[in-house]
């Protein structure tokens, strides 16, 4: 099979899935217009329908309905990488070849959760999927979610599987991603998905990261990375990061998908609400994220 090559780089922002006001479907309108602000910021792609995007609470129809506008918003302007995650393999499959038909550049897949697999499953599994599509696949390696727990010999090693080239990082494990960048980069290509590790990540040399701050911040996201990777300049890299730091760590300390569509509505592109089981934030959550909000210079005081 002649595999894709998505030449994946830089800020891919994990969005949010809107919903009309209600809840109950999804907003076109609204997607289309995230596509734009992501554009306008100067990120490199988008990361729809994962778990900035709640994918687990949309229909089947709703999640192929989703990446198939991201795909015709964003036209060929940035990438667009599906997020694919479904309990069967079957399934995943499945999602993953719809994603290629309607024109994805590439697809994030997180293994099957509730069951955790073993590191042989979790193979079999990625190169099934691998089989099934032309598109290159990043490996979603967010063991809080999936019970999956890799060490770095073991990341590096899915790069042996035909299409397996990339892996999104949210396993808060500093070590093991130091270890992969710094001496099994050559078997597979680390994209940073912890948001209080980003400035460690690109430092590292991370080939970019799946931010979900992005989403809410895109130019300072993007500029983040432009300093620090290719202009190398490590000072203002500092200075930058200091308040973009400090949104993530905010955003880390709540419930994501709720933090990010509650910044957003701060900012003035409200996109609807979570859905259940998920809630709203606090009164006090949202006073501590319009606080990062006001320090990193994109809300008014």
């Amino acid at each position: 099979m002649t595999r894709k090559n998505a030449n994946l780089s830089g800020v891919l922002a994990a969005i949010p899935t809107p919903f009309t006001a209600d809840g109950s479907a999804i907003d076109a309108a609204a997607i289309a217009a995230q596509i734009e602000r992501m554009v306008a910021g100067g990120v490199q792609g988008v990361v729809p329908t994962g778990t900035s995007g709640e994918f687990t609470s949309l229909t089947p129809e709703e999640y192929r309905e989703v990446i198939r506008l991201n795909v015709a918003a964003a036209a060929g302007r940035v990438k667009v990488v599906a997020g694919i995650g479904h309990t069967s393999t079957a399934g995943a499959v499945e999602l993953a070849r719809y994603a290629e038909e309607v024109g994805a550049d590439a697809v994030m897949v997180v293994p099957p959760f509730y069951d955790p697999l073993s590191f042989d499953a979790l193979k079999a599994f990625l190169a099934t999927v691998g089989e099934a599509i032309s598109l290159q696949i990043m490996y979603y390696n967010v063991p809080g979610a999936t019970g999956v727990s890799l060490d770095a010999a073991q990341l590096a090693e899915l790069g042996d599987i035909d299409g397996v080239d990339y892996f999104k990082d949210t396993s808060g494990d500093a070590v093991s991603l130091t270890d992969v960048l710094t001496s099994r980069s050559d078997r597979i290509t680390a994209f940073n998905g912890w948001d209080t590790l980003t400035f460690l990540g690109i430092t590292l040399g991370a080939k970019g990261s799946v931010w979900g701050l992005a989403a809410v911040a895109p130019a300072q996201a993007a500029e983040l990375f432009r300093v620090i990777s290719e202009e190398k300049d490590l000072e203002r890299g500092r200075e930058l990061w200091a308040p973009l730091w400090n949104l993530s760590s905010v955003l880390e300390s709540m419930n994501y998908p709720a933090a990010l569509k509650f910044a957003l509505e701060l900012l003035g592109t409200p996109i609807g609400p979570v859905r259940a089981p998920i809630l709203p934030l606090s009164e006090e959550e949202r006073g501590r994220v319009a606080d990062a909000l006001r320090r990193l210079g994109v809300l008014a005081a």
